[in-house]
């Protein structure tokens, strides 16, 4: 008697969990709130010290990678910009609007060595603006003779994180509230073999762009007011 107790104790238990789960699950897709943010809008084609280039000398996806990233990115936005003393810079943003559990950021510390890079070092650090540090990760990567030291960070709604761990805490976050979080890679290179200068330049590059944008747009490219 007590056995049979214990089992319909249990199955009522594990019942009572599927319908929580269920009913808990986030529905509401933040980037509805949004107002549909178009990439090519936001980012101004000449700010500061840099302007576009109409032709892109920068290859972002691997098109082998084409289907899957079209099923976690929206939208997808690559240019590259020179600035007054001839400096490049490539530039890719890319935008998903559900960011679940089964639809991950593609981080280029794994899209970078499946077109054929290597990875020779990374690192995580803070990268200061005048409106506050962002949570950045550097990788120095380099195909044959082409040495492309790279920063990039990534959001969870309205804010910038750094890891695996904290991207998921921050979609647990979105998901007590019943909301869906967008996301985004921001991601920025130089043609260098000099990696120092190369940080230095897409650092410049961040904050001239940052100051050109308004502060809605700011917050959701970069977590920052």
């Amino acid at each position: 008697m007590k056995l049979q107790f214990k089992t319909l104790l249990m199955l009522v238990l594990m019942v009572l969990a599927a319908w929580v789960a269920h009913a808990s699950r986030p529905t509401e897709l933040m980037a509805k709130t949004r107002g549909n943010p178009k990439l090519e809008a936001i980012v101004p084609a000449n700010f500061g010290t840099w302007r576009q280039l109409q032709m892109s000398a920068g290859q972002v996806i691997n098109p082998q990678q084409t289907e899957l990233l079209n099923s976690l990115y929206s939208q997808i936005l690559t240019r590259t910009y020179v600035n007054d003393q001839g400096s490049m810079v490539m530039l890719s943003i890319a935008y998903g609007e559900n960011q679940s559990d089964g639809l991950a950021l593609h981080i280029p510390d794994v899209c970078y060595p499946a077109q054929g890079f290597k990875v020779n070092g990374s690192g995580n650090t803070l990268l200061s603006t005048k409106h506050g540090n962002i949570p950045v990760r550097r990788l120095q990567t380099e195909l044959g003779q082409r040495k492309e030291p790279l920063t990039y960070w990534t959001t969870i709604g309205n804010q910038a994180v750094q890891g695996g761990t904290a991207r998921k805490l921050e979609q647990l976050r979105y998901g007590f509230r019943g909301q869906i979080p967008d996301g985004l890679i921001f991601r920025v290179s130089s043609i260098n073999s000099n990696t120092p200068m190369a940080y230095e330049l897409q650092a410049q590059f961040i904050s001239e762009l940052l100051d050109a944008i308004q502060p809605p747009q700011r917050q959701f490219l970069s977590g920052l007011l």
